[in-house]
């Protein structure tokens, strides 16, 4: 192949033709197949696309420019919270992202402010008119939204001018929560009257959002999240038909938020294809077009707690990925989110990511630099065909609230959901730094000290509140916030209506969780037992033949936190067990290639069983010989493909069980 990008002969010059022929002679008679692949939608992955020319770069950003650096911001106290946020601002940030407590993006933290004095305080020296300001803060959205307009007021700056984004995702809340209103449409004028306030008040806020978090956490595909977005902010149109405003005002109050992940070409695809399917919805409705801008933030669910710097990684793939496909705005979570609450070094990680794909990179200043990609322009495509076809059916359904009633959105995110488990367990779906190349030995990352706040137990709201109607009851709690009322008097209290709990509930868990339970337990196993859980690996023949299996074998169980003692070359099968003998362990794993195993495995297996190894394992497909190794003694095979996670699972209680240790759930804590 040609090895020059200029000339006649240059790289780019080299045909489809001559590309597969490299590939055949690298393949060595392999076929071409083992080189296709398939997205967790299903979508087809080929190894060599074609440039595509008819798909001209398009103008993705609302605005030309760099896109915004949102900055997370979650610290409890108001005080410490503010001194963050000043940093991060003075560091670079250009918005902030105010997740408060009872936000379901909170993770156990959040900001907790109880009147306009605390927001006050949490805002002290930050321009509101000068940034982006996004907020969350679940139960207590109403609450906060009220108090934010309300300072909006107090100091006198002019609405118009503050880019606000709030947090008000209905039926992604009924579906994350598995409960709604016994009578919906209840809620559905409190949020026509806070829309049609906030209006009259001269905000140009984007109150309603079609988050695609809540989606993506309970392990949806890509294409899941972006219909079940779709659905959402389409039923926001819906809602907001109800209002006086002018239909050409409507797409301008929905805001939109994505997922970016580490799948660098499925996140670019993702955050292309959002407008086009956006742009679709809004001819149908014969409403006109409208900018969307899309915000994007990494994936908690992608996060680890153990060996968390490889979130840092992932993290910066995402935010490329973010930036190539337009997103308007960016927060990137810190890489110690899943431990705790983050420091400041974190945060300034998390800030400076952005800061240097922008600023040294210049990654903003290209227009649409995906386009003409063969990869990236195809799955596009048929990303876009499969999240529009599921929109279509859950429209079919009666639209998104229907749909999540029913169970047709949970059954759809379960499946999805059960397929990144398996490819999880078999560690098809690797996830560096905890199923493959873990560190056993790694060093606690610092994070802030952080407490949990019930809030079961605030008050109900006022009695003497009007009715929701045309923005009367949200422009009474405004003015109520601004003259101190306490948050928990401002508030629907949705919940203390007549509810319905029979709907079912998204689960939601970060993908490592299961490996760094098993981590957990390998812990609280140490601290009982006083020795660390281990398997002894019985090495067969030379160094050569065993090496690779063996180190592929202490990878994998140390995924699960089990110690490797060995190997060795052994002079004699005598020997060999003696180390066996030596080393404590209760579970050994014969390691080498099929001819050593063919040889020596069944002596060896017997001999190790004779020593006292409670169960043996060998590592490496059985093939036809599984029976003569069984009945040998070898107790079960590890092999890539296999399900790890149940094959450590099983070896822990077997473990717990020889050494008599009972763990309580409150030690074995991820």
């Amino acid at each position: 192949m040609p090895n020059s990008f200029t000339g006649p002969d240059s790289f780019y010059s080299a045909d489809a033709d001559a590309w597969w022929a490299a590939v055949d002679k690298a393949l060595k008679g392999s076929a071409r197949q083992k080189l296709y692949g398939k997205t967790d939608d299903g979508l087809d992955i080929a190894p060599l696309y074609e440039r595509r020319t008819d798909s001209p770069a398009r103008a993705l950003r609302a605005a030309a420019g760099d896109w915004s650096v949102v900055q997370r911001v979650d610290i409890p106290d108001p005080a410490e919270a503010n001194a963050q946020i000043l940093e991060d601002l003075e560091g670079g940030a250009s918005g902030l992202d105010l997740i408060f407590r009872g936000a379901a993006a909170a993770y156990g933290n959040g900001i907790r402010v109880d009147d306009l004095s605390g927001l006050d305080r949490l805002l002290d020296g930050v321009e509101l008119d000068l940034i982006d300001v996004r907020f969350e803060a679940g139960r207590e959205n109403v609450e906060v939204f009220a108090s934010i307009l309300a300072l909006i007021e107090k100091r006198g700056i002019d609405p118009v001018g503050v880019r606000l984004t709030a947090g008000f995702d209905t039926t992604g809340w009924v579906a994350a929560n598995g409960v709604a209103l016994a009578d919906m449409e209840n809620a559905y004028r409190h949020f026509r009257d806070m829309v049609v306030s906030a209006h009259d008040f001269g905000s140009p806020v984007r109150a309603l959002k079609a988050d695609g978090r809540i989606w993506h956490e309970a392990g949806a595909t890509p294409a899941q999240e972006l219909a079940l977005t779709l659905a959402s902010a389409t039923a926001h149109l819906r809602l907001l038909e109800g209002t006086r405003l002018a239909p050409e005002q409507w797409a301008d109050r929905i805001s939109f938020s994505l997922i970016a992940e580490a799948d660098q070409i499925g996140t670019i695809a993702k955050a292309r294809a959002i407008r086009a399917l956006w742009a679709s919805v809004l001819d149908g409705a014969g409403l006109p077009q409208a900018g969307l801008p899309l915000h994007m933030s990494t994936s908690y669910r992608m996060l680890t707690r153990r060996d968390p710097w490889v979130n840092l990684l992932r993290n910066t793939v995402a935010t490329f990925a973010a930036g190539v496909g337009g997103a308007d705005s960016i927060c990137v979570l810190p890489h110690t989110l899943a431990v705790g609450l983050p420091d400041g070094f974190a945060r300034r990680l998390a800030r400076n990511t952005q800061t240097i794909l922008l600023e040294e990179s210049n990654l903003a200043r290209v227009i649409d630099p995906a386009a003409g990609s063969g990869a990236i322009e195809d799955r596009t495509d048929s990303v876009c065909e499969a999240a529009w076809g599921l929109f279509q059916e859950i429209e079919a359904a009666g639209g998104l609230f229907e749909a999540v009633r029913t169970g047709l959105v949970h059954q759809r995110v379960s499946a999805a959901r059960a397929s990144l488990s398996k490819n999880i367990a078999t560690r098809k779906r690797p996830i560096t730094g905890v199923s493959e190349f873990p560190d056993l030995a790694e060093k606690k990352v610092a994070v802030l000290k952080s407490s949990e706040e019930n809030l079961a137990g605030v008050s109900g709201p006022r009695e003497d509140l009007p009715e929701p109607g045309d923005g009367e009851r949200f422009t009474v709690l405004r003015k109520l916030a601004l003259e101190g009322t306490p948050l928990n008097e401002l508030g629907m209290r949705l919940d203390l209506l007549p509810r319905d709990y029979s709907l079912p509930k998204l689960e939601t868990a970060r993908i490592a969780e299961p490996y760094e339970q098993l981590r957990a337990r390998a812990e609280a196993f140490e601290k009982a037992a006083s020795k660390a859980p281990s398997v002894f690996l019985a090495s067969l023949g030379s160094l050569a033949q065993f090496s690779a299996r063996a180190t592929w074998t202490a990878n994998a169980f140390a995924a699960g936190g089990v110690t490797s003692v060995g190997p060795a070359v052994y002079a004699s099968l005598e020997d060999l067990v003696a180390d066996f003998r030596k080393s404590g362990a209760v579970l050994a794993c014969l390691v080498s290639s099929d001819d050593a195993y063919e040889a020596q495995a069944e002596d060896a297996a017997q001999a190790l069983k004779a020593a006292g190894a409670a169960y043996l394992y060998l590592a490496g497909r059985p093939g036809e010989r599984e029976d003569a190794y069984r009945k040998a003694g070898v107790d079960a095979f590890v092999f890539a493909g296999c399900d790890l996670l149940a094959l450590l699972k099983d070896a822990f209680d077997r473990l717990e069980t020889r050494e008599g240790v009972e763990l309580t759930d409150l030690e074995v804590q991820s």
